[in-house]
């Protein structure tokens, strides 16, 4: 039967005869009768792209969002929840790969079922857009566009993301949109990633100079040691880790590599400013040094025992409980323990003065980021026109500040977080114990629950939250608001401050000090990879996963230098030259790409 043939074989099919259509050709019935079935087949497997209806009867919905962001799976809960439902008579089912095992089965099950979701986020990284417009998943937005103001405002960005897909249409909006020059920091007064310990015990062992990752170590230990004796605590460690992100590597092992520039894309990491390439496997390389910084730290018996056995989720909460001193990420360590009452104690974390520090940061993107993420209308999806319109309004000022997150981004639902004081947003009460004091419990008319349970699950970012809100002339992001800035100076701010040249933010001090790089905002998508890279990036990736793992957690040079000579001549078996090569192309071919819309950007300005 042709309906039980895959997706994508039977979308091929049918393209392979529509090209060898021959008008002059005495077969040419025949030809059109094979489309015929090919169109057929692949609307049996829905596959077909819906007939144009704007129509929308005007029903409660529960929308099925498959979305490769989320760290939630079930129905939206909370007032963003409620915000949707009497906005839009709509309820989100989140369908989540992150939560259902990872990987690609979820997303291939669903796939060959012919219906992804009603919504769609997803990247659209190695060909994948191109394989769901051309699987028939997705549809085209352009006959819903009228009077989507915010769509159409982004036409640049919607026109690069049709020209990776390499078909014309509005297939989706991209994630983390700007208008800011790409050359500056997508970031706000932090970087994404950093060295940032718990200052107080820094503090408490009298500011040590740390020098590299290798002194890292010992300033942590110290700390550990102050930590332990302070509270008779045995269990407060220095560095906690987890394994849920892991990918082509050992995800906790790029981030060391990202305080010294680097970023990954597959095996390679590469610098922000293009100056050095390297594969994963390079001895003494970055992602070696990394690795040598976790074996140090277990050694040292100041790595989390749980750290191969524990989710993200886990770890999370010991940062709560002030169990964990270092973090690599301000969103991990702040979010969790910098509560207005511990930053008025003196309590929390913060960057550290790490030398030859050079904090990759991510350019703003104008056209946004489809390779991380794309928002997208499913092809068996029914009221298009209003999930359009959804979508639409993500892309508002009010939908940007609706989907912030806890751990940072925009203000959240004007009303709630915060409102109007003269001519400036301000925090209201309630947005002063959400955002910055820990967290708070909803008022029942907003739909109940904690403010960290209610916000949006769908895990996109639409605007980047720095960005300006054209109606109150200040940032999305309250972190940068004046009358927020004005009151930072509780006693780990103002602490921090005076031992760090008088800064008053992170990103203040890292570009006062050149210690950032900003890797210029291209809209750059690596293309669809043979099958063959594929598998073999699939066998090659978990013999690297596994043993940087274990190297993590060798008790000897020996044993340590052991593992990574057997990981090296394992994958060299595994043909890796070849995965390493396709990915260095792109590694350059994306730096091509920040070097061009520089350019761009400095001759239309």
């Amino acid at each position: 039967m042709v309906g039980t043939l895959p997706l994508e074989s039977i979308a091929e099919v049918k393209e392979d005869l529509e090209g060898r259509v021959d008008m002059k050709s005495k077969k040419l019935m025949g030809v059109v009768s094979l489309i015929t079935i090919a169109s057929m087949a692949l609307a049996g497997c829905g596959n077909s792209a819906s007939s144009v209806d704007t129509k929308d009867d005007g029903k409660e919905m529960t929308v099925d969002v498959f979305d490769g962001l989320a760290n939630y799976q079930g129905i939206q809960k909370g007032w963003f929840a409620k915000i949707v439902k009497d906005k839009f008579n709509m309820k989100l089912n989140i369908i989540a790969p992150n939560v259902a095992g990872g990987g690609d089965t979820l997303f291939d099950t669903r796939s060959a079922a012919g219906n992804l979701g009603d919504l769609v986020i997803i990247g659209s990284a190695g060909g994948r857009a191109k394989k769901l417009v051309k699987a028939g998943l997705i549809s085209d937005m352009t006959p819903y566009l009228k009077g989507m103001t915010y769509i159409n405002k982004y036409k640049s960005a919607t026109d690069a993301l049709s020209d990776v897909i390499g078909k014309k249409g509005v297939w989706g909006m991209p994630s983390s949109l700007s208008s800011k020059a790409p050359t500056q920091p997508s970031e706000g007064l932090e970087p994404t990633f950093g060295p940032y310990v718990r200052w107080d015990y820094y503090k408490a062992i009298g500011y040590p100079k740390i020098t590299d990752l290798d002194s890292l170590v010992t300033v942590l230990k110290q700390m550990q040691d102050k930590a332990r004796e302070e509270t008779g605590q045995k269990d407060i460690y220095a560095m906690s880790l987890f394994k849920d992100w892991d990918g082509n590597m050992m995800n906790n092992a790029k981030q060391p590599t990202t305080y010294y520039g680097y970023d990954e894309i597959g095996f390679v990491l590469a610098k922000g400013d293009g100056s050095d390439y390297q594969s994963i496997t390079q001895k003494g390389g970055m992602y070696e040094k990394a690795l040598k910084f976790f074996n140090a730290a277990h050694r040292a018996g100041i790595l989390d025992p749980d750290s191969s056995t524990q989710n993200y989720d886990t770890m999370y909460s010991k940062y709560q409980q002030g169990k964990i001193l270092f973090s690599f990420w301000p969103w991990l360590g702040q979010a969790a323990y910098n509560t207005t009452e511990h930053k008025q104690q003196g309590k929390g974390f913060m960057i550290a003065p790490m030398d030859n520090m050079k904090i990759f940061s991510y350019g703003a993107k104008t056209d946004g980021d489809s390779s991380t993420a794309f928002i997208a209308i499913g092809s068996k999806a029914k009221n298009k026109q209003r999930l359009v319109k959804f979508i639409n309004w993500l892309y508002s000022p009010e939908g940007v500040y609706a989907t912030s997150t806890d751990t940072g981004g925009s203000a959240g639902p004007k009303g709630l977080t915060w409102q109007m004081k003269g001519d400036e947003p301000v925090l209201t009460e309630f947005g002063q114990k959400a955002l910055l004091g820990g967290g708070a419990d909803v008022p029942a008319e907003w739909g109940g629950g904690t403010y960290k349970d209610g916000v949006s699950a769908l895990n996109m970012t639409t605007e980047v939250a720095n960005d300006i809100d054209p109606q109150t002339k200040q940032s999305f992001n309250p972190q940068l608001w004046p009358s927020v800035l004005k009151h930072n100076d509780d006693a780990l701010t103002t602490d921090w401050s005076e031992h760090m040249g008088g800064a008053k933010t992170t990103m203040e001090y890292l570009e006062k000090n050149k210690e950032i790089l900003v890797a210029p905002g291209a809209s750059y998508t690596a293309p669809e990879e043979p099958s063959t890279i594929s598998n073999l990036r699939g066998q090659i990736k978990t013999v690297i996963i596994a043993n940087s793992w274990k190297a993590s957690m060798a008790d000897s040079d020996a044993q340590f230098n052991q593992l990574l000579d057997e990981m090296r001549e394992k994958v060299k078996g595994l043909d890796f030259k070849t995965v390493l090569d396709w990915d260095m192309k792109n590694a350059k071919d994306q730096n091509k790409a920040r070097v061009e819309i520089k350019k761009q950007w400095e001759e239309s300005h």
